[in-house]
């Protein structure tokens, strides 16, 4: 694969330190999740990558509506990213939930949503790793 664009942030401290991007347009304090234990304050990596798969699914729903000439521009897509224990570690499961404008019949959406799935970049990384529940509300 050929990079087209490289993102590059750095962590430190693990989830109670600070996650910084190379250009510093993100500049994060990391805090571990209440329900983990935690004091809550501050973001965790579930939710950074919930928000970052929500918002590439949105693009790619964005790319195959095009030339389908079915306008999804008005789409939500909700990322939850659950992490839990997996054997000695941990896992992640997600669930992307797709609200689709009310212009979209349900079998054009379905479709949508399935071709989106094939093409979007975290769909396609996570592919066979964790499990991904596609939900069209």
């Amino acid at each position: 694969m050929d990079a087209l664009y490289t993102a590059v942030a750095t962590a430190t401290h693990g989830r109670e330190g600070r996650a910084v991007s190379s250009d510093g347009t993100l500049d994060l304090e990391l805090g571990i999740p209440v329900e983990m234990g935690g004091s809550g304050k501050g973001t965790n990596p579930e939710q950074l990558f919930a928000a970052g798969y929500a918002a590439c699914f949105a693009s790619a729903l964005g790319l195959v509506g095009r030339p389908a000439k079915v306008d999804v521009t008005q789409a939500a897509v909700t990322g939850e990213v659950g992490i839990g224990k997996q054997g000695e570690g941990f896992g992640l499961a997600v669930t992307l939930r797709v609200e689709l404008p009310d212009t979209v019949d349900e079998e054009t959406g379905r479709k949508l949503v399935e071709q989106a799935h094939q093409v979007c970049p975290y769909s396609n990384a996570t592919r066979g790793n964790i499990p991904v529940e596609l939900v069209i509300e």
